[in-house]
């Protein structure tokens, strides 16, 4: 079970007694490499989440698999078609409700307020919706139904946060929305900042005006935007270490913005256990403040090799003791 105030300490500059490590996996990996990762499991249960669950039986493959990893097609709840053809993973949309631009207009906003803020909840929603090709033609011409299409997706995500809020006891909301492309932010920093910094900074207000602190999960190349988001509200962001590159990632943020550091997991089934071992290290002795403002995170998928996994897993045992 994960130490949620060990990573307050860390996302406050509160000086953690070692560095917070946050482990996760891919529903596939328990069908793919079975008792043997449970017993990585059992080894390291401190890293993830509800390691006690999968190894009793309560949490398994079956009750992982959600209607986004799921073979099939489904629509969402605004009406973007998902399909999956490899159960286990997450699919992706395929049929975007909004082809025209004519049809932002009589876009109404889903009636949920179930507190659900799934991956992808506001930048990759508009390309969802409208289709990537669609909408980057929307950000280029700067369009009015730009504006207004942000504004009813926000308006959602704002009714979905009051939702999350009204019963939510932990000290830290998560949220995750890939804002980067492996080498670029696809619409640029200039209009990021116009369009989509305001409507971060409005959701993260609501969460931070709770006494909640704000996570901010986002996969690609964000370094750019990294002052803008945590200026934006959030206490800690979850960058990826390839995408952004380790140089980028320390002179931006190390003693500025506390970050949890999602290891190189384009490496982790290509590595050899030497490799990803060093590459802890690096991350570590790179980042590492007595006051904090570091974490570990380690997502796992069935192509990685147990080896590697353990490689991984005590790697993190030994460096999240890092005293420098």
């Amino acid at each position: 079970m994960i130490d949620e105030n060990l990573l307050v300490k860390a996302m406050t500059y509160d000086y953690p007694p070692v560095i917070p490590v946050h482990a996760s996996f891919l529903p596939r990996v328990l069908k793919h490499h079975g008792d043997g990762f449970k017993e990585l499991l059992a080894k390291y249960p401190h890293f993830f989440y509800n390691a006690e669950e999968v190894l009793t039986g309560e949490d398994n493959y079956e009750t992982r698999l959600s209607d986004y990893h799921r073979v099939g097609t489904f629509a969402d709840e605004w009406g973007c078609v998902w399909s999956n053809i490899d159960e286990g993973i997450i699919g992706l949309v395929t049929e975007h409700p909004l082809p025209n631009r004519e049809d932002i207009l009589t876009l109404t906003i889903p009636p949920d307020r179930d507190g659900k803020l799934p991956h992808g909840f506001m930048y990759l929603r508009l390309f969802d919706l409208r289709g990537f090709h669609e909408a980057m033609i929307d950000f280029a011409e700067e369009c009015d139904e730009l504006q207004i299409l942000i504004d009813k997706v926000l308006e959602y995500n704002c009714y979905q946060i009051e939702a999350v809020l009204k019963d939510y006891t932990g000290p830290v909301v998560y949220l995750g929305d890939d804002l980067g492309m492996q080498d670029r932010l696809a619409i640029g920093p200039d209009k990021w900042r116009k369009y989509m910094k305001p409507a971060f900074q409005k959701m993260f207000q609501m969460i931070r005006d709770a006494g909640k602190l704000v996570y901010m999960h986002t996969d690609g190349m964000i370094w750019e935007i990294m002052p803008d988001l945590y200026e934006a509200g959030a206490h800690m962001i979850n960058p990826q270490y390839r995408s952004n590159g380790l140089d980028n990632l320390v002179r931006t943020c190390k003693g500025k913005i506390p970050i949890n550091l999602d290891l190189d997991r384009q490496m982790f089934s290509l590595a050899t256990p030497e490799q990803l071992r060093e590459h802890v290290r690096e991350c570590v002795e790179a980042f590492y403040l007595p006051s904090g403002g570091l974490g570990l995170r380690i997502e796992l998928g069935y192509d990685v090799p147990l080896e590697n996994m353990e490689a991984l897993l005590s790697a993190a045992e030994t460096y999240r003791h890092y005293k420098g």
